[in-house]
């Protein structure tokens, strides 16, 4: 049932970004009197699982779901219509257009992705406001990765300031440190002194390189709040609610230290960990499985750890979060774009399954719109880029006429088709054939 949750999800996100977009296209080409043929829902490879004519478009929805079309006259497009384009153009068609048209009917897709991204972003922050935390609300401050102890932070600092300013919700270091510049962090060390640590400018490369995208986590407390049946926590008898308070006659006091001194445990030895259980010290003795793990889950964040503080607003206000949402949403994914042409980037490239599982197991519609804002984002982005069968390709040719004078050959635009047509169906079947190797590996 989780597995239809996730696709109804992505079927329903990807059938909205579609019929948009494409809208994007076909309304510009109405209003210039550009004869649209066809306005498809998914591909019509040899056949449609519907369709109806209307005036001169065929209304469509294709069997093949990787995207959608408006098939434009006149246009040189997916279609390689040559019959069509070797006639006398006709006043209707794309191609007798002036270019200033021809550019704003090819930029329509993205533009109402952009603005969709925008409106859900909006519409999410009238309705259901906003979660933050405040930089004085993590009360135990936070873990941090090995990569960052090494230039100087401590597990217990408590982030006061980035890059001078305090920030708005301090959970967001981790995106930030990866995807935006961060050139300063002023922390609280736990001995009490203030210091401001400049950070390397590749520092988001060492931490997609070496692995280290949680830099830092607010600390929890070490007690167990599951345990799971069968492992080695439950045969040796720990129980929901112990508090760990020693492994190996080690103080501990967080669950960060628990799990450093498991995971440091190579030699899988048996640990000695001592627990307070209703107020009375008990010890047992056990030894961590094959995966280095004792099977034993903390208690989430509570307040005594971590405050959570919520914003409500009205329509009007939501305005300006949504922008700044949305602007700041491209700007990341953009920013993620330079780690896609290192070797581990192309590893992790995904297709249609990496897509659908990031949507929930059980429906949630704040999750939902959240991530069809993202997706809307991500497509107008993608079809902005200067590859040939894309907007983007289109556009750079149409600007090109506008500052040269001349327009490319309808063989020149031909080829360049085909070869945009050939980087994209590789691009897709690479995505596509790294989630299947994840799947059968059981990475993904």
């Amino acid at each position: 049932m989780e597995t239809y949750i996730k696709i109804t999800q992505f079927l329903m996100s990807l059938s909205l970004l579609i019929v948009l977009h494409e809208l994007g296209h076909f309304i510009p080409a109405k209003l210039f009197k550009t004869r649209v043929e066809k306005f498809y829902l998914f591909f019509d490879y040899k056949f449609s699982i519907f369709k109806k004519k209307i005036g001169d478009t065929v209304y469509g929805i294709g069997w093949i779901p990787l995207g959608g079309y408006v098939k434009i006259s006149g246009m040189i497009d997916e279609s390689m219509d040559k019959e069509q384009m070797a006639q006398p153009a006709k006043p209707w068609e794309f191609r007798s257009k002036p270019a200033w048209q021809r550019l704003i009917i090819m930029l329509g897709g993205v533009t109402v992705n952009f603005i969709l991204g925008i409106f859900i972003y909006i519409m999410m922050f009238s309705a259901w406001g906003e979660d933050y935390v405040a930089v004085d609300d993590v009360k135990e401050g936070f873990y941090v990765s090995d990569l960052f102890k090494n230039i100087g932070f401590e597990d217990g600092d408590k982030i006061v300031k980035v890059n001078g300013d305090v920030p708005a919700d301090v959970l967001d270091i981790n995106r930030h440190l990866f995807l935006r510049d961060v050139a300063t962090i002023e922390v609280n060390h736990p001995d009490g002194n203030s210091e401001i640590i400049d950070l390397p400018e590749d520092i988001g490369l060492q931490m997609w390189q070496t692995g280290n995208m949680d830099a830092f986590i607010p600390r929890i407390h070490a007690i167990l709040d599951s345990i799971v049946p069968g492992t080695p926590a439950f045969e040796a008898g720990l129980k929901k609610g112990d508090i760990v308070i020693a492994m190996n006659d080690q103080k501990i006091s967080y669950w960060d230290e628990l799990t450093t001194l498991v995971v440091n445990n190579t030699e899988k030895r048996e640990m000695k960990v001592t627990v307070d259980r209703d107020g009375r010290t008990e010890s047992f003795m056990i030894v961590p499985n094959e995966e280095q793990q004792m099977g034993v889950f903390p208690k989430g964040y509570t307040d005594d750890v971590m405050i959570i503080s919520h914003k409500d607003y009205s329509f009007a206000e939501s305005i300006e979060p949504g922008f700044s949402k949305a602007y700041w949403t491209l700007r990341d994914y953009m920013g993620q774009f330079k780690y896609v042409f290192t070797e581990k980037g192309a590893t992790q490239l995904g297709g249609f399954i990496t897509i659908g599982s990031i949507f929930p197991s059980k429906w949630d519609w704040r999750s939902f719109w959240s991530i069809t804002a993202l997706l809307s984002i991500m497509l107008g982005f993608m079809n902005l880029l200067p590859i040939p069968a894309l907007d983007g390709g289109h556009v750079v040719f149409t600007l090109y006429e506008i500052v040269s004078g001349r327009k490319p050959s309808d063989k020149f635009l031909e080829y360049a088709q085909v070869t945009g047509f050939i980087i994209l169906i590789s691009l897709l079947l690479f995505a596509n054939g790294n989630d299947i190797y994840k799947w059968i590996t059981g990475q993904l």
